[in-house]
């Protein structure tokens, strides 16, 4: 798997799962990586990992990379 480099801001809609974890709020407004981070860290449990796509998994991998030592506490 290739590093993915963090943008400054993340939209949920662009990622089914994290899209489903903030329900109450607009997918497409941008937010920050940790704020990504904390949501699946948080609501793990609401998140489908079978149904992860590539590019959400990347995403998470590079979220516990860079804000939660290498891991994702679920």
């Amino acid at each position: 798997m290739s590093a993915l480099i963090l943008p400054s801001a993340i939209v949920p809609a662009d990622y089914p799962q994290l899209s489903k974890l903030v329900w109450s709020r607009d997918p497409a407004r941008p937010i920050t990586s940790e704020e990504a981070f904390r949501l699946y860290e948080a609501n793990w449990r609401h998140v489908d990992d079978g149904q992860l796509t590539p590019a959400e998994s990347a995403l998470i991998h590079a979220l516990a990379k860079a804000h939660g030592n290498g891991r994702l506490l679920v």
